[in-house]
């Protein structure tokens, strides 16, 4: 492909595996940069070159800047794909990219900058006309301010870290002792996770849904609006199901966000392939969340409903290619979803595991899509996110979707590690996902009704799932 000849693939997982893929189809060399951890890992077991950047603490090696350039530049690469995570989001990287001719796969470092501060990304969507949730202009930076703040928005309110996300530096306050108490210990892991304590306030917004918007644009002022994605159900700020479109949505709602996503992307300049998130309540009232300046763990839904390879486009657009979609590429076909198959146990709080996988058994057939890094044998080491799979359903009506996914996490068993399998199938069966009748606390909910059950969830299956391990 004209533009990008060799890519470096700074990730691992199946994300690393992902990307690996679309290069290959594209015709483009890659090389998989790999810390001594995973060594063995599924991505460095089908790349035909792969490089080692250091031991396993992503300080050392996944977040060491470094020895990603050393291994670009050793190798050969004229181009770096971050995936997600990691440095994915990191405005230096990107810098120290362009500096050296190597082209970075998102968009622009002032781009990633400005987005990355949540602060400024409210700001320039309030300026640009994108409803944004009513709170502090700017970073509080003391207790006092965070004080004057919240009497003009009023309780409850949310105390957000400027930098990061994940649910990390953010706390829910109902009175101003909970916010004296909690300030402070948000300001703490704002600086613990991210490296800065800059906080900002706004509003909470009560059981909203949230929704967001996937965009492609390119460097000829293309920008497209790729229908949106409904992450809901989210454990402790995680998203653990997603699907696409966003079910029992108004739409004249849709409408809406689909068109201040893409004023929102054209206000920052935006490049490549990004995601805009917003609260949505129930009123059909929307606000600007925040923007994600790389691919989504939850791409996949996206990609089978409108029938686009998000990846490759990624690709493309960062080696000069031109964006022409037509209004039938924008049109969705049918329903998809996403779930998230983390290292975890359920009947232990979620507890993370570590440990080597003995049994892998994937679903297939009609409308599933399996994305993973796992193999029998398969050491899951104990340093990175616990992400283990992702299968994706699709299915004419959202029905199907869920029947087809119900079906598969039933195919499923992975044994060796603790895993999330059989929570998933619950959560997917409820009554009010399969009504379509979730919030961003649903989850919270969800277990309280069904804590009894998940304390006697193993690693593997329940019986009544087809298997009995």
């Amino acid at each position: 492909m004209a533009g990008v000849r060799k890519v470096l693939i700074a990730n691992r997982g199946e994300i690393a595996v992902r990307i690996l893929r679309a290069c290959r189809e594209l015709g483009i060399g890659a090389v998989v940069a790999y810390s001594e951890a995973d060594r063995d890992s599924l991505a460095v077991r089908l790349a035909d070159e792969a490089v080692c950047i250091g031991p396993a603490q992503s300080a050392r090696s996944y977040t060491n800047i470094p020895a990603l350039m050393s291994a670009a530049l050793v190798t050969g690469c004229d181009a770096l794909h971050p995936g997600y995570g990691f440095l994915a989001e990191n405005a230096y990287l990107a810098e120290i990219c362009q500096q050296l001719g190597i082209t970075f796969v998102g968009p622009p470092p002032d781009v990633i900058a400005k987005m990355g501060d949540k602060a400024v990304a409210r700001q320039i969507m309030k300026q640009s006309g994108v409803p944004t949730v009513p709170g502090s202009e700017g970073v509080v930076r003391d207790l006092a301010s965070a004080k004057e703040a919240i009497r003009r928005i009023g309780y409850p309110a949310l105390i957000k870290a400027v930098a990061g996300g994940g649910g990390r530096g953010m706390r829910v306050v109902t009175s101003e002792g909970e916010l004296t108490r909690l300030f402070s210990i948000a300001q703490q892991e704002a600086e613990t996770n991210f490296g800065s304590g800059d906080v900002y306030i706004e509003r909470y917004v009560d059981k909203p849904r949230h929704v967001e918007v996937q965009i492609l644009a390119d460097r000829h002022g293309h920008i497209y609006a790729i229908g949106e994605r409904d992450c809901s159900l989210q454990r402790r700020h995680q998203k653990l199901v997603e699907e696409a479109p966003a079910p029992n949505l108004n739409k004249k709602v849709r409408d809406n966000l689909l068109r201040a996503a893409i004023k929102g992307a054209k206000a920052v300049g935006y490049q490549n392939a990004g995601t805009l998130e917003f609260l949505v309540d129930a009123s059909g009232n929307f606000y600007f969340m925040e923007m994600n300046t790389r691919i989504q763990v939850e791409h996949p839904v996206t990609e089978r409903v409108y029938g686009l390879d998000l990846v490759a486009w990624q690709l493309q657009i960062a080696a000069g290619a031109e964006l022409k979609l037509d209004n039938k590429d924008l049109v969705p076909h049918g329903h998809s979803i996403e779930v998230r198959i983390t290292a975890e146990d359920p009947a232990a709080d979620f507890q993370p595991g570590a440990g080597t996988v003995d049994t892998v058994v994937l679903p297939g057939g009609p409308g599933i899509r399996v994305d993973t890094h796992l193999y029998p044998g398969y050491r899951v080491p104990p340093d990175y996110d616990s992400l283990l799979a992702k299968i994706i359903s699709w299915g004419e009506t959202r029905d199907q979707a869920v029947n087809r996914m119900d079906r598969a996490l039933a195919e499923t068993f992975i044994s060796g590690i603790p895993n999330t399998t059989s929570f998933l199938r619950l959560l997917v069966t409820d009554g009010g996902f399969r009504r379509g009748d979730v919030h961003t606390g649903y989850v919270a909910e969800f277990m309280h009704r069904n804590a009894a059950i998940i304390s006697r969830l193993g690693d593997g299956l329940p019986a009544s799932a087809g298997w009995n391990p």
